[in-house]
């Protein structure tokens, strides 16, 4: 398993690199491996082949994890998370799906009665799909400035998700609206640096339209059971 791991993970960030010269973005991109439904031992697999951040959609499961994992990974938040478990976010490096008003207070006066920080990155559903979380692409902007009043609150970017086995043309167009967004937070003065996009399917046109972080994790190990 290992040295198959590894080359799969050699061959990911082969096609992040020539995904990146072809987009022209010249940004860094991270490689977050998804390890839903997989053990400890797939982090530190992955781990030993050089990931060093890993994402998790559920609290609870990424606790037990979290707990047999020795090594100093960084741990991504990458799914919803209810208002009052936001205490959860102290183990977590950085969280990416912010997907409303309340839960932004939520997790802003958590951070604040702790004398801290959290990072986290605005969810946007650019394409409007209704099973999908997040903000419309129009409520950005007014969104971005309120957000300005939240001193617990690091609004380090954006995630999004585009369609499932969409066409080309609709998943660039799904993560250039990403890149609006990003614009607004930072012209409300967040430090928006990040694009959360770009899953095992798409990955390399979410490179090339400027993501920094990919969300992978089929690709890396196999289907999910």
């Amino acid at each position: 398993m290992q040295n198959e791991l590894r080359a799969r993970v050699a061959e990911v960030r082969q096609r992040i690199a020539a995904a990146r010269a072809r987009g022209g973005h010249e940004q860094p991109v991270t490689l977050v491996a998804v390890t839903k439904n997989f053990g400890p031992e797939a982090v530190m697999a992955a781990w030993e082949a050089g990931v060093a951040d890993f994402g998790e959609n559920k609290v609870q499961e990424a606790r037990g994890k979290q707990a047999a994992v020795t090594v100093p990974v960084r741990w991504h938040l990458i799914g919803h998370l209810q208002r009052n478990k936001v205490k959860a976010l102290e183990h977590f490096d950085l969280f990416h799906a912010l997907d409303s008003g309340r839960l932004a207070d939520a997790v802003s006066a958590w951070a604040v009665a702790r004398g801290t920080q959290a990072r986290a990155l605005l969810q946007v559903n650019v394409s409007g799909e209704e099973n999908k979380g997040g903000f419309a692409l129009p409520a950005v902007p007014a969104e971005a400035e309120r957000l300005r009043g939240l001193p617990g609150l690091v609004v380090a970017g954006v995630m999004t998700m585009a369609p499932y086995e969409a066409p080309e043309r609709t998943l660039r167009a799904c993560f250039a609206g990403a890149r609006t967004a990003r614009e607004a937070l930072r012209a409300a003065g967040h430090p928006a640096i990040e694009l959360s996009m770009g899953m095992s399917a798409d990955y390399e046109v979410a490179v090339e339209e400027g993501a920094t972080l990919v969300r992978l994790g089929t690709v890396l190990f196999g289907a999910r059971t």
